[in-house]
């Protein structure tokens, strides 16, 4: 990969590192502090979406329509189930794992659903995943270990959404070939509508959590976009099995800062794990 794509996709990453870290000091209602962020975004993705795409008009077809309401269904599961991890267990374990299993169900799903076949290196690289995991949150069944049974649990969850939009919003943008940039924006749009009626339920609370979570808000707002749209550009022009591994140096970016801020516990640990997680996505990367 040229320097410049390398430079966007380890900005990226750490992008993604940051508004996780973000999501982790919410202190108010889940489903109010996503419904915000989500807000906030559209606000200002949609009108950069519209200038870019001045010059190539977005034909509005069924395809665009479902293929934006899929997606904005599998963003919102995924923005809940982080956030209901981040709630009950840490950052070092919750992050490592959800980013870790989300390529190895990507794995698991294109041999099953779709017929690829699976590589002896692309094994391997789903076994250094598990190990990588185990690594990373020591023994979670042992005694006294529930918040790392828990983080373990809501990491995998979140990894399963993570695997299923990238999956579907794959097969939109390829098979389909809606324009990334006008298919991302209406998948906001529709994310903000399928929460607004729950968040409305709760606006006798709003006030309260938008003051609590405000700087979390605008973090996650501006960078959880930002560090999307740079990886949808880098694949643009470098192959998805380079960005891929590349992209998931967040891994220990996440972890550090879940040292460095939350005095999370058995940091040496936890960076080896996250770097044994990375190499087996490097590893199920290249075969694909």
């Amino acid at each position: 990969m040229q320097p410049t794509i390398v430079a966007m996709v380890l900005a990226a990453a750490v992008a993604h590192a940051v508004w996780n870290l973000a999501s982790k000091y919410k202190r108010g209602d889940t489903l109010l502090f996503v419904w915000a962020y989500t807000c906030v975004s559209v606000l200002w993705c949609v009108p950069a979406a519209i200038v870019l795409m001045a010059k190539e008009p977005l034909a509005l077809d069924w395809r665009l329509a479902v293929g934006a309401a899929v997606s904005a269904a599998l963003h919102v599961a995924y923005s809940m189930a982080l956030q209901a991890g981040y709630d009950r267990a840490e950052l070092g374990v919750v992050y490592p794992i959800a980013r870790g299993t989300a390529p190895m169900l990507t794995m698991v799903c294109a041999v099953l659903l779709l017929g690829e076949r699976l590589t002896i290196v692309a094994a391997l690289g789903a076994l250094l995943i598990v190990a990588g995991i185990l690594v990373v949150t020591g023994n979670p069944f042992g005694s006294g270990s529930h918040r790392p049974l828990q983080g373990t649990l809501w990491g995998a969850a979140t990894g399963a959404t993570i695997a299923s939009y990238t999956l579907w919003d794959s097969y939109s943008v390829t098979s389909w070939h809606l324009p990334p940039v006008g298919y991302y924006a209406g998948t906001l749009l529709l994310q903000l509508m399928i929460l607004t009626p729950a968040a409305l339920r709760r606006r006798h609370r709003a006030s309260e959590a938008l003051r609590a979570d405000a700087m979390p808000i605008v973090i996650v707002a501006v960078f959880s976009p930002l560090a999307y749209m740079l990886v949808l550009t880098a694949m643009q022009s470098a192959p998805v099995a380079l960005v891929a591994p590349l992209r998931e140096s967040s891994i220990v970016v996440g972890a550090l800062l879940g040292y460095w801020l939350f005095r999370e516990n058995h940091l040496a640990r936890r960076i080896g794990g996250a770097v044994v997680v990375l190499a087996g996505i490097a590893a199920i990367s290249s075969c694909r």
